[in-house]
């Protein structure tokens, strides 16, 4: 599935790739989605050099992982690409397609004028680990906008306090090294391995990393239990940033039906609207059945959270002028695997549908939550 935004320096393209068949075999699945990825692209006039960010997201990424990135080797070589493909990011979040192993998801800018450059960065490991040494990040200039997307980046500690701060030590670290701060920072993907028992420890880790940095711009985010690869780390945390030569506003997005996420020690912002020559962007961070108040409601009823959920989205969205109509990619979650059909169908009833959205098991930052949507919506440039 693709959905396209043409603008007039650079086409943005969202892309999903879940096997097709009714083979199970997580090698097999590798090499379909790959090349589906590859003709999706073709299609577009486009190449692995123009993709910006692919993540992974794996029904056992321990078993499966070494298979689907051998897999991917192989295609890429095949086709002559590996040189060019960006670093990949991975996380055990079981797809809710029957049958899937995997499912690949991938996002890619295609400049129409002006200069280009790409290049991967490989960071400094944390540690030994599998995981940290594949550790990187995608730098991909498009005009007068340069955009780094990383990959799962861990930290060391003996607890997941000290693991998460020093993630985002990380992060600080790798973004330095490709020539901008933290400040630039406008996307964060968090997944820890037990969220209900990591979430508090999440949240204070965060809090004092953005105060000792200064960050009062906070970028929009997702927060869900995620298993990082290796067993080695409880959290990983990943970034987008983006820094322009030329006009660029970023600016924190709100609706009255939320209130804002640091009110209860959550350092994130509803979602955040970036405007630039050729596009205005609206990042919707990770929302659920939350009112006004920041309580949950709906407990128990995933249909009526699953409403609220949509609500909320959409309210964030009009708030610029945007709607469903505008979304270009998402994720959304569901606790229990048992919920998704109800989920999928109110999704396609409510027009949240039509766009790239991968559908993955993952328990929520509540133990009340039972569904979350995260999304991308893209609006003609203003005048």
């Amino acid at each position: 599935m693709l959905r396209r935004f043409a603008g007039p320096q650079a086409h943005e393209l969202s892309l999903l790739c879940r096997p097709t068949g009714d083979r199970a075999d997580a090698s097999w699945q590798a090499e379909d989605a790959y090349r589906q990825l590859a003709a999706l692209l073709r299609a577009e006039k486009a190449s692995f050099e123009d993709v910006a960010c692919e993540t992974l997201l794996v029904r056992d990424v321990q078993r499966d992982l070494a298979a689907i990135l051998d897999v991917r080797g192989r295609v890429l070589a095949e086709l002559g690409l590996d040189s060019v493909a960006p670093l990949p990011r991975f996380i055990q979040q079981p797809p809710l397609a029957p049958g899937a192993a995997f499912e690949l998801v991938a996002s890619a800018v295609v400049p129409q004028t002006g200069t280009r450059s790409v290049r991967n960065v490989r960071a400094a490991p944390s540690c030994p680990c599998e995981g940290c040494t594949r550790s990187g990040a995608r730098v991909l200039r498009a005009g007068d906008r340069t955009l780094l997307t990383t990959t799962n980046l861990y930290g060391t500690g003996h607890d997941t306090f000290e693991q998460a701060r020093n993630a985002f030590g990380a992060a600080e670290t790798l973004l330095r090294q490709c020539g901008m701060e933290f400040g630039d920072v406008v996307r964060i993907w968090i997944h820890l391995r037990d969220i209900g028992r990591d979430y508090a420890a999440l949240n204070r880790a965060r809090r004092d990393f953005f105060q000792r940095r200064g960050i009062t711009r906070l970028p929009a985010s997702t927060g869900v239990q995620g298993g990082p690869f290796p067993r080695a780390h409880d959290v990983t945390v990943s970034v987008a940033a983006l820094r322009s030569s030329g006009s660029l506003d970023v600016a924190p997005v709100s609706t009255p039906t939320l209130n804002e996420a640091s009110s209860y020690g959550a350092d994130f912002s509803r979602g955040l609207r970036l405007a630039d020559r050729n596009s205005v962007t609206l990042l919707v961070s990770g929302t659920a059945s939350i009112d006004e108040q920041g309580r949950t409601i709906h407990a128990g009823d995933v249909t009526a959270q699953a409403e609220r959920m949509l609500h909320n989205v959409a309210t964030l969205l009009a708030q610029h002028g945007a709607g469903f109509a505008d979304v270009i990619s998402g994720v959304t979650y569901v606790k229990h695997a048992t919920d998704a059909p109800a989920v999928r169908a109110l999704c396609r009833a409510r027009g949240y549908d039509g766009f790239p959205c991968a559908l993955v098991e993952a328990s929520l930052c509540r133990p009340d939550l039972l569904c979350e949507t995260e999304a991308v919506a893209i609006r003609p440039a203003e005048a």
